[in-house]
This record gives structure tokens, C-alpha cells and sequence, in this order.
């Protein structure tokens, strides 16, 4: 039977380019300096979000905990919204390694937070108060369905750091999903941070990897932090490698994806037993809940996978399916007729 997996896009497996690449790589010793893949990656990378330069880590969790140990001290505060994949599943990681206070304000739908209340979070000077040293952004929004912050949104947001002083970090783990939502370049949106986090292994299919962005002296001190972290890796060009291949190749073919979950949240809106929201619908993810109440959702979750398909739970209410590299139109359309007989 074929399984149809849309629990997440990390579930994607490396092209035949990446394999090859990865098996005639060029390798040195990254520590030192020394691995010319490495070095052409995180060229690569840093020229893509418009940076001065660039560091490959194992993991977009590592890639943020390493920016906000670089930005914060301990006992400094971070604004970042309540829904934010930093502050729900990163094991909380920045108040447990980097002593780092977390200060969330609540994520609108569409994955904005209201700038009024950024403004009110922001720590007066008081020594009862920890000071607020940087604010968090999230493009696409994870929690919020891959929600697509435009460049408006973020602009305001961005203003109120840079007014009172304090920088801030984007959480860009698909931020080139937001940029093929709103048809422009993935740099035009990190221009609106400071720095900025983006994963190699989501929709573009790598297989391990993730880099952080920004100027020459961040990433200088980004490096000590990763290295004290764990993330300093040796011949670690025959990952970048892969990375390489998907920054060359995959790109341009997210927009399938995203049209992909469109046709599969269309296709929904038929079934009795299932809500989606068609304008949430706004780039490789469809969010959905039950209709009805008494459904119990791992139950769904238990019968969908033994017809083959599966999806993942976000909450006790919220389910949601991702589209990815290995889903095609005939996926979606045997995934929809799963769908109806379990749910319909």
C-alpha cells in the first residue's frame, strides 16, 4: 500500500542530485575553517538573504538557539509571539541553556502580532524588570497554518524593535515558501531582520541542515556559540553538499507544493465531518478540525493512516497536512478519496 505522508515537509527524502552530490563532495575540516563546501554554502546562503555572512548548523532549533544566545544575554528578555515554533517546540531551550526570559504576545490567526501590543511588552527601564534585547518573528507561521507575513507586516513590526534599540531575529525556517507566496525574492523579506534562520531539510528536501544569516561580526560570534553547543562538526560538506543541490534546484518548485495543498484544502471543503478555512490556505499547509466534537482525533488520526494516509495532530483540536517534494496531483487526489471514506 502507499503510504501518502503529510505529517510534515521534513519528511521529504534527498533527490538523486543531492545523493551524488553528497557522495563527490569536496571535503575539509569545517572547525578550522577548511571545508570548501561548507564555505560555498554558506556563501550561498548568505548572498540569497541579502547578508554579509553566513553559518550552517545541524538544525533550524540549533540555527535559533544560536542566534538568540548571540543576541541575549542571561537574564535578557525576548518578545516572540505565543504561537512561535521557538517558544511552543524548541524544548525551551533559550531560558534553559541561555538563561534568556521569554516575553510572548499573542500571534493573530494570520500569524501577526498586534503592534500595539509588541510596544507594551517592551521592558521600561526598572531594575525589577529584565531587559528587552530582541523580538522574534516566524515566515511562514507554523502554528498559524503557514501563514504568510508580508513585507507591511513585518516592516511594522521590525520599526518598533529598531526604535527602541533592540534587533530583531526571523525565524525563516520557510521563509522561501513565504517569499514564492508573495512572488518576490526570499532577501526582500530578510531585510526586514537583523538576522535570520532558514532550513535546508524542509521543503527543500535536504536531508540535514539549516543556516543563520547576518553581518560579519554576528556569525563571528555565532560560531563560538555553536561551537559550544555541540554544532561544530567536521567533514561537513558532504551535508552541505545536499544543501547546495537544494538552494540550485528546489526552490522554484514550491509553488507545486503550495498549489498542491490549495487542491487538497478545495477538496475538503466537501467533506461533512471536516472544517478548513480556504483563505488560511496559504502555502504548503492545510489546517482543519473535526466538525464534530465527539470524533475522537486520535482515533481519525489511527483509521486515515490505515488507508494509507497521514497527517498530524497540532492540538486537541487542530489537525493538519503539509504539502512536499514526493506529493504529486495523483497523491492528492487518492489522499482526498481517503479522506471521504473516513470522514466524509
Amino acid at each position: 500500500m502507499r503510504i501518502i505522508d503529510l505529517r510534515s515537509d521534513t519528511v521529504t527524502l534527498p533527490t538523486q542530485a543531492m545523493r551524488d552530490a553528497m557522495y563527490n563532495a569536496e571535503l575539509g575540516d569545517d572547525v578550522y575553517g577548511e571545508d570548501p563546501t561548507i564555505n560555498r554554502l554558506q556563501e550561498m546562503a548568505a548572498e540569497r538573504m541579502g547578508k554579509e555572512a553566513a553559518l550552517f548548523v545541524p538544525s533550524g532549533t540549533m540555527g535559533n538557539l544560536v542566534s538568540l544566545l548571540t543576541h541575549c544575554g542571561r537574564g535578557d528578555e525576548a518578545i516572540m509571539g505565543s504561537e512561535s515554533h521557538t517558544f511552543y517546540y524548541e524544548g525551551g531551550g533559550s531560558s534553559a541553556l541561555g538563561g534568556i526570559h521569554v516575553h510572548t504576545v499573542p500571534n493573530l490567526p494570520n500569524g501577526m502580532m498586534e503592534p500595539e501590543q509588541v510596544e507594551l511588552a517592551i521592558r521600561g527601564q526598572n531594575i525589577h524588570f529584565p531587559r528587552t534585547r530582541l523580538l522574534c518573528l516566524e515566515n511562514t507561521h507554523n502554528r498559524c497554518g503557514g501563514a504568510v507575513l508580508n513585507l507591511q507586516q513585518m516592516a511594522t513590526l521590525t520599526s518598533i524593535a529598531h526604535q527602541n534599540g533592540f534587533p530583531v531575529h526571523l525565524d525563516g525556517a520557510r521563509i522561501f515558501n513565504a517569499a514564492t507566496a508573495l512572488g518576490i525574492q526570499a532577501r526582500e523579506i530578510a531585510a526586514q531582520a537583523d538576522s535570520v534562520q532558514f532550513c535546508f531539510s524542509k521543503g527543500l528536501a535536504a536531508p540535514v541542515g539549516s543556516a543563520i544569516c547576518s553581518s560579519k561580526a554576528f556569525i563571528q560570534e555565532a560560531v563560538r556559540v555553536r561551537k559550544m553547543l555541540g554544532g561544530g562538526m567536521r567533514q561537513a560538506g558532504v551535508l552541505a553538499a545536499a544543501a547546495i543541490v537544494a538552494l540550485e534546484q528546489m526552490v522554484e518548485r514550491l509553488a507545486e507544493d503550495h498549489s498542491n495543498a490549495r487542491i487538497l484544502a478545495e477538496g475538503m471543503m466537501n467533506l461533512k465531518q471536516v472544517h478548513v478555512d480556504l483563505q488560511s490556505v496559504q502555502s504548503n499547509m492545510v489546517m482543519f478540525t473535526l466538525a464534530n466534537r465527539n470524533l475522537v482525533q486520535q482515533r481519525v488520526l489511527a483509521q486515515l493512516a490505515a488507508e494509507g494516509l497521514r497527517v498530524s495532530s497540532m492540538d486537541t483540536l487542530h489537525l493538519r497536512a503539509v504539502t512536499h517534494y514526493g506529493i504529486n496531483s495523483e497523491d492528492i487526489a487518492l489522499a482526498l478519496e481517503i479522506m471521504n471514506r473516513v470522514l466524509g
